[in-house]
């Protein structure tokens, strides 16, 4: 890239775009702050809604304008809603002099009660209610537990609920980037199915926003954007928008959709393990409003499938993990019962193969090699020591990449390395490999564009073709997973306990009390996983709830009798 180019990237990544100070102009805000509900922001187009001006409606108290009916149940919202949630849908009622029929949404942030108002469409008294919709959804999804059958009826049951004419899963990779995985789309529109996207159109503050606002909805890429007024709080500091459905988005994002030939587009996040996992992509050919109503039927269907995919990462996550540890319990075994555990780690090199997803294994000690299943060439192995000498770090070092290690992929056809410190003091180190894998990538456009300059050379824009761009990709693996490096973490203590038996005393307490640590850290992060579970069971009925509830009731009371007699211990 050029580097007026490199510099419009970054600027486009340090884009506050949660600070736009601005919404969509099919809605309409109103921010108060509590207990008088005093009124300190209003969008610009406000009197259409209530028939009055901004100017008016400033500094006076919402009850002014809003009758009791409408801020009771607002009120009762706000009070089991934790500030920086989603917004939530709290009423339905009559507003300003027209007696319009509106949704009202709010959500607290920055010390402000945050009210987004939508007229309801003439259709939308004959929608179910979101709940309904949802379950109906769901039980459509029985029966397809292989994971591209699953997607595709996903986007399937999207593109039924919200009409638009392209709806695709989109995949967040391990480099940002995205892939189209599953589509359901109207014959007219051209396919995406497999193209992968680079991690720059998206970026990082993006995604960030994703994550705190599960739906969004542009029902009009060409609209003109309504000014908040003020823009900024009291002290100066502009208003942060990152949780309102009617933040207007960035022009950037704009320009990128009618690149694409999108006149209205929705997401829906999938957020796994606490990451946004991906996206529910919705494309249509002309402006589309989504009722709030099927808003939140999305919302909730989103909540199950992000469940469903968790739930799937985490079973896969704990099969490899009991794998790992019952390969760890026969190794330490093993080098227990031997003299020396150093001269008998070497004959246990097929086991270690067996401790980490790897093609070949091979442990340098005392300036000897010894090796296992595929590993580099003779002349490859002194600058593979001397790499990870130069990158040594207190535990483990990975890369998927050959060129970081000067690796011959030519010749041995390796490319990853998860290297493990065994004794500093010798030299000694464990390197495990994996194959390159060779991968054929068809990109929406050339991905070393991701973006272009306008004639000024200072404003970026987003490349106008997405056609399929095909790209042979060489000299890297199979990336090395979180779940890889904390299976070779744990495999790097045990070895380093029993490596070093002869040591202090404390410097094997310490290794044991850093590996209980991993291991109650490891529990926790099961149990945080487990609780991101909870928030998609919205088709369980009473029964189950309370059983549920009795489940954890006793965790709670076992975890509370361990930590107390870990106290008497102490």
């Amino acid at each position: 890239m050029t580097k007026p180019l490199d510099r419009a990237l970054a600027a486009c990544a340090r884009e506050p775009i949660h600070q736009s100070g601005a919404i969509q102009p099919h809605g309409y805000m109103i921010s108060c702050a509590l207990p008088d509900w005093t009124i300190r922001h209003v969008s610009a187009n406000i009197e259409e809604v209530t028939g009055y001006p901004p100017e008016d409606m400033l500094r006076q108290s919402l009850r002014e304008f809003f009758t009791s009916d409408l801020i009771e149940p607002i009120a009762e919202t706000i009070g089991f809603t934790e500030a920086g949630a989603p917004p939530q849908r709290a009423a339905i009622g009559n507003i300003g002099p027209m007696a319009q029929l509106c949704d009202i949404g709010v959500h607290v942030a920055d010390g402000l009660v945050h009210l987004e108002i939508e007229v309801q469409p003439q259709n939308a008294s004959g929608e179910r209610s979101p709940t309904m919709a949802a379950q109906a959804m769901i039980s459509r999804l029985a029966g397809h537990d292989d994971a591209d059958g699953f997607n595709q009826q996903v986007a399937e049951q999207v593109r039924l609920l919200t009409g638009y004419d392209r709806v695709m899963i989109y995949r967040f990779r391990h480099d940002d980037a995205g892939e189209v995985v599953a589509e359901a789309r109207d014959p007219g529109m051209p396919s995406y199915l497999g193209l992968r996207y680079p991690g720059s159109d998206i970026p990082a503050q993006a995604r960030a926003l994703y994550l705190r606002n599960r739906v969004r909805v542009i029902p009009d890429v060409s609209y003109v954007p309504v000014p908040v007024i003020p823009d900024r709080h009291a002290n100066g500091d502009p208003l942060n928008l990152g949780q309102h459905a009617l933040r207007s988005v960035s022009p950037v994002h704009m320009e990128y959709l009618r690149n694409m030939g999108v006149a209205a587009s929705a997401s829906i996040s999938i957020v796994a393990g606490g990451r946004l996992w991906g996206l529910i992509a919705c494309h249509h050919r002309t402006p589309r409003r989504l009722s709030p109503g099927v808003r939140a039927s999305a919302d909730l269907f989103g909540l199950f499938v992000s469940m469903r995919i968790a739930a799937r990462d985490q079973q896969r996550a704990v099969a490899q993990e009991d794998d790992a540890r019952q390969v760890r319990d026969t190794l330490s075994l093993r080098l227990a019962a031997a003299p020396d555990p150093r001269l008998a780690l070497p004959d246990n090199l097929d086991l270690l193969l067996r401790a980490v997803a790897s093609d070949g294994v091979a442990l340098f000690q005392r300036g000897q090699w010894h090796t296992a299943g595929r590993t580099p060439g003779a002349d490859a192995k002194p600058r593979l020591v001397r790499w990870a000498e130069h990158r040594s770090a207190p535990n483990i070092i990975a890369t998927a990449n050959a060129s970081d290690w000067e690796g011959d992929v030519d010749g041995d056809g390796l490319a990853g390395v998860l290297a493990l410190p065994l004794d500093p003091a010798t030299g000694d180190w464990l390197f495990f490999f994996r194959c390159e894998e060779v991968e054929e990538v068809r990109w929406a456009g050339p991905p070393g564009e991701p973006m272009q300059l306008d004639a000024s050379g200072n404003r970026l824009g987003p490349r106008r073709s997405f056609s399929a761009w095909h790209e042979v990709v060489r000299g890297r693996s199979v990336p090395w997973s979180d779940a890889d490096q904390r299976t070779a973490d744990r495999l790097s203590m045990l070895l380093r306990e029993r490596y070093r038996r002869s040591d202090l005393h404390v410097q094997v307490s310490d290794l044991r009390a850093r590996r209980t640590r991993v291991a109650v850290r490891d529990q926790r992060e099961r149990l945080l996983r487990l609780s991101e579970l909870l928030d998609g069971l919205v088709h369980v009925g009473p029964d189950e709830a309370a059983r549920l509830a009795a489940r954890i009731s006793v965790l709670e009371s076992e975890l509370q009798t361990l930590i107390g007699s870990e106290a008497i211990e102490h």
